[in-house]
């Protein structure tokens, strides 16, 4: 029962419930809308930060900042940046967080072997320089910190499948950069008793992706293909193997983590791998589009459809620069952490479901670009 307090008259009145307040970076990406719209339904006020771009940059967001949106009033959208460390504490003194999600970071594998050093700043400084904000502004022991660390990671495999024991093996100027911060929280949890925690995210995917990700690239293909809008999807690796969850279920469990009484890290993954091969025919066949392969697998290996009014067409080709460098061949977690400590259901949404709700969006976003709210 809420506390009674005596007001001047002398009425007996409830003392106010004081409300939780969170802030993420990185709130204008895919894990950043979902997040805002999980913690605002469960009545938190929410600070997101932007960077300042000169271009529109946060239609994940448009529905949230409607006045329709229910607790929409909650939401506030602030600039700074992660290499900026002044912004960073103005910001935390200003708003005074319970909980911080730091979902911010440059975080396209194959970018950043075109701008390692900026990828070092953005994802593995951009760590520091938060708990170090933390600090500076004396939160240390009231914020509860969570960091959004990767599979990325485990790059070259020690061990299948990756717990949270497996040793690393980075194989990008990402992963090195993550690596980083991974490492700063263990470390500022461990010299300065914050909770701070990493979670360990394997691929996780929406119809919110980024549409340079490969499978949001796919499905959004597949659209444009199925409406003859496109010729012909272009891909790397068939064969490279990933986890793939929903987004939306992954950062309920990042929230699971900083609702427990002690720090931990986990990993966040559905244990289940598949290959990039298989999400595309499993995207074209929702489509109505199934597809056989033709030739030898490489670079002259062809995706044909296989049936249907477009039967006899190549919808699928290899192109050698969507090869990574340094390729990591297979990515599979093992959330059993999570499931026990935390309670987290990784199967929630099916990699069937989340195919089948990726493609449907981007066929009702290439006939309609407004149906993107829906999702």
């Amino acid at each position: 029962m809420p506390s009674v307090a005596s007001s001047p008259n002398g009425a007996s009145e409830a003392a106010p419930v004081e409300r939780r307040v969170a802030l993420i970076t990185g709130v204008t990406g895919q894990d950043g809308s979902y997040l805002a719209e999980l913690l605002l339904a469960k009545g938190y006020v929410v600070h997101g930060l932007k960077r300042r771009a000169s271009s529109y940059n946060h239609p994940r967001l448009e529905h949230i900042l409607d006045q329709k949106y229910p607790n929409s009033e909650r939401f506030h959208l602030h600039y700074a940046d992660l290499i900026d460390f002044g912004s960073l504490c103005a910001i935390l003194r200003d708003t005074k967080p319970q909980e911080i999600y730091n979902l911010g970071a440059q975080s396209h594998v194959q970018v950043s072997f075109q701008l390692p050093q900026y990828t070092a700043e953005a994802s593995g400084v951009g760590v520091m320089n938060m708990l170090e904000a933390i600090r500076a502004t004396g939160l240390e022991q009231t914020v509860k910190f969570y960091q959004a660390s990767t599979s990325e990671l485990y790059g070259k495999v020690h061990a299948i499948p990756q717990d949270e024991e497996t040793p690393f093996h980075p194989r990008s100027p990402y992963a090195v950069a993550k690596l980083y911060g991974f490492w700063a929280v263990k470390n500022y949890r461990e010299a300065y008793d914050m909770y701070a925690c990493n979670g360990i995210l394997f691929n996780h995917e929406s119809p919110r992706r980024g549409e340079i990700f490969v499978t949001r690239k796919i499905t959004k293909a597949v659209a444009a293909i199925k409406l003859g809008k496109q010729e012909c999807l272009y891909l790397g690796n068939l064969d490279a193997k990933r986890d793939w969850g929903h987004a939306r279920d992954y950062v309920e469990c990042m929230w699971l983590m900083l609702q427990q009484d002690t720090a931990e890290d986990f990993v966040i993954a559905t244990g289940e791998t598949t290959t990039v091969r298989d999400f595309a025919e499993r995207a074209f066949a929702r489509a109505g589009m199934p597809i056989r392969w033709e030739g030898k697998p490489g670079l002259t290996e062809t995706g044909v459809v296989a049936e249907g009014e477009l039967a006899g067409k190549t919808v699928v080709r290899v192109n050698a620069k969507y090869f990574r460098p340094a390729e990591v061949e297979l990515l599979l977690g093992d959330p059993s952490k999570a499931r026990t400590k935390l309670g987290w259901n990784p199967q929630k949404t099916s990699l069937q479901q989340l195919v089948e709700e990726m493609v449907d969006a981007d066929l009702e976003m290439a006939a309609d670009p407004n149906a993107y709210l829906k999702y």
